[in-house]
């Protein structure tokens, strides 16, 4: 069902800020960063190992993101898990009782296609399944 983590999600008030204390204090390497509109969120994603650190900062006021910083402030967001086909994995999922926050998958950074699952359903964790362009 799942390869392996694909990233930590970290949820930033100053996007240039946390890049810095990672590069700089943790030696993670910036890989990418953009603007994902449809989740209104400008993020960056840092290397450790073969996975990720997703910083993801709010762009629009009405985001997940911006509420989350506003009930709990910056922290961990969610776990992310890669998948070969995100289908089929939310085809399980729902035919197991999971609820899904996405019942189709979105457009996520790098073009890749992500849908995220409920915390109810995952021991209160918000968890993303990604399934990276080039793979659908």
């Amino acid at each position: 069902m799942f390869g392996e983590i694909d990233h930590i999600g970290v949820a930033v008030e100053d996007l240039d800020e946390s890049i810095a204390l990672y590069r700089d204090h943790l030696g993670m390497r910036e890989q990418h960063r953009e603007t994902v509109e449809e989740f209104g969120v400008e993020a960056a994603l840092l290397e450790i190992g073969g996975s990720h650190v997703e910083l993801l900062m709010p762009t629009q006021p009405d985001s997940g993101v911006a509420k989350f910083l506003e009930r709990k402030g910056p922290g961990m967001h969610h776990v992310a898990y890669r998948t070969d086909d995100i289908q089929a994995v939310l085809e399980r999922m729902r035919a197991t009782g999971m609820r899904l926050i996405d019942d189709e998958p979105r457009t996520g950074i790098q073009d890749s296609r992500v849908a995220f699952v409920h915390p109810k359903s995952t021991g209160g964790v918000l968890t993303e399944i990604v399934q990276p362009a080039g793979r659908h």
